[in-house]
This record gives C-alpha cells, sequence and structure tokens, in this order.
C-alpha cells in the first residue's frame, strides 16, 4: 500500500492549493457526467454516480452543479463528450504510473502527457505496458488517533472490508470495488471519519527510489500530471523514504 499511502499524502498537502484552482469541482463535474451518460441518472441504480455524487457532496459541491452534470450526462442539457482515457508509462527510477485522463481532445492531451515523461526523464508506454502491476481496490482512509486497530478492524470487517492495513499515520480499510459503497455507508453510518475515501488502483509491489535526483524528478512528474486539466488521477508504485521525502520536500 506504500505507492498510494504516499502520494495520497502529498496531494492532500496540496488539496487546498488545489481547491482554489477549481480543480476539485472540475474533476467530480467530469466524472457526475460521463458516470451518468454511461450508466444513467439514476444514483440509485448506478453505483459510480452514486459514488461521485456521495464524493462531490464530501467536497460541499452546491446541488445544482451536481444535477446539472448530470442533465449533461445524460443529455437533457448540452455539455461536452469526455473521453476516459488510461495512459501508462515509466516515470525516473524506474516507477509504474497510470494516469486517468477525461478529455474532449485526445491529440492535446496525449501530446501533453508525453511532454511530461519526457522532460522528467520517463517514458510513455504502450496500452498495458504497466497496469498488471496494480490492481484496483477501495481504500478508506482513517486518523491512526481515532481509533484503535482492533476497534477499527471490528467495525471494518463486519462492514464487509477485507483488511485493515495499519500506515505511519493511519490506518486504510481496503474493500473490493464492488463493495466500496457498502462498505463507506456501513462506515459512515456508525459514525467513522473518514480522511479520503475512494477507489483506487493499488501497486501489487513497489519501486524503492533513493536517489535524490530521481525522487524530485518523480514527484515533479506526478504533480505536473495532477495540474493538467484533463487528468483525473494518478497513481504510482514508488516508495521513497521518510528521511528522503522531507529532504526533497
Amino acid at each position: 500500500m506504500s505507492g498510494h499511502s504516499k502520494w495520497s499524502t502529498i496531494k492532500r498537502k496540496k488539496g487546498a492549493i488545489d481547491a482554489k484552482r477549481g480543480k476539485v469541482f472540475t474533476r467530480l463535474i467530469k466524472e457526475i457526467t460521463v458516470a451518468a451518460r454511461t450508466g444513467g441518472g439514476d444514483p440509485d441504480g448506478n453505483p459510480r454516480l452514486r459514488a461521485a455524487i456521495t464524493t462531490a457532496k464530501t467536497e460541499n459541491m452546491p446541488k445544482d452543479n451536481i444535477a446539472r452534470a448530470i442533465k449533461k450526462g445524460t443529455g437533457e442539457i448540452e455539455g461536452e463528450v469526455y473521453e476516459e482515457i488510461l495512459y501508462e508509462g515509466y516515470g525516473p527510477g524506474g516507477v509504474a504510473v497510470l494516469v486517468e485522463c477525461m478529455t474532449d481532445n485526445r491529440n492535446r492531451t496525449v501530446a501533453d502527457i508525453r511532454h511530461y515523461f519526457s522532460k522528467s526523464s520517463g517514458n510513455l508506454g504502450e496500452s498495458g505496458c504497466v497496469a498488471w502491476m496494480f490492481e484496483k481496490k477501495g481504500v478508506i482512509q482513517v486518523d491512526k488517533s481515532s481509533y484503535s486497530e482492533e476497534e477499527l478492524m471490528d467495525l471494518a470487517l463486519e462492514a464487509g472490508a477485507d483488511d485493515v492495513v495499519e500506515e505511519e499515520n493511519e490506518y486504510q480499510i481496503v474493500t473490493e470495488p464492488d463493495d466500496f459503497e457498502a462498505v463507506r455507508g456501513a462506515l459512515e453510518a456508525e459514525g467513522v471519519e473518514f480522511v479520503d475515501a475512494s477507489v483506487s488502483m493499488i501497486p501489487k509491489n513497489t519501486v524503492e527510489v533513493t536517489e535524490e535526483k530521481p525522487a524530485r524528478g518523480l514527484l515533479k512528474l506526478l504533480e505536473s500530471l495532477e495540474d493538467h486539466d484533463d487528468v483525473q488521477n494518478v497513481h504510482s508504485n514508488f516508495d521513497i523514504d521518510d528521511a528522503l521525502m522531507e529532504q526533497i520536500s
């Protein structure tokens, strides 16, 4: 889980900046629109849409914005047509990188993504080159100061989770993607507060980056990708020692 945990922590620290830039709402609107287009506008019968709406409410998105995004997806009002694309490649240090995009201009997006990889001495690869190194899981992060491991384990397993993994500052409750919404809802009903909750691509194994130059280049690549308007999510399998992380942060 280390690659997921490290990057999640970095992203949370950047969260305030991203929110000011409007990126959080933009990404959520895209997700709601595409979810409604592919699975219909009724959240009760569309788990992906239901999850997107829940996340949007957590981010305090106005109801009107959510409703408008759904209507764009169902075609009730005009809106952009977004294409979902997964880009794969290697960053500095041989680290695998997955980039989930939603775009209305594939040529523009791939040119930008390729530029970021090249600039960081990485390589944008062919489809399937690194995706096999990851598996899709629901991950719910809970602050360690809030619960004991035993208490949270009991709550999580009772709710239908697969496992609870202890990290430095948090517990990560792991679920199958199809069980994510049910587990999140059950834990919310028990009053559990989340640091973060999402379905993500979790690395099966991690690559340790021990030198400063590739570590800096990798984080610059990941941050550049995250800042791109067409990028929804970035996943990687790196592990950087905490001391080196502090040195380069």
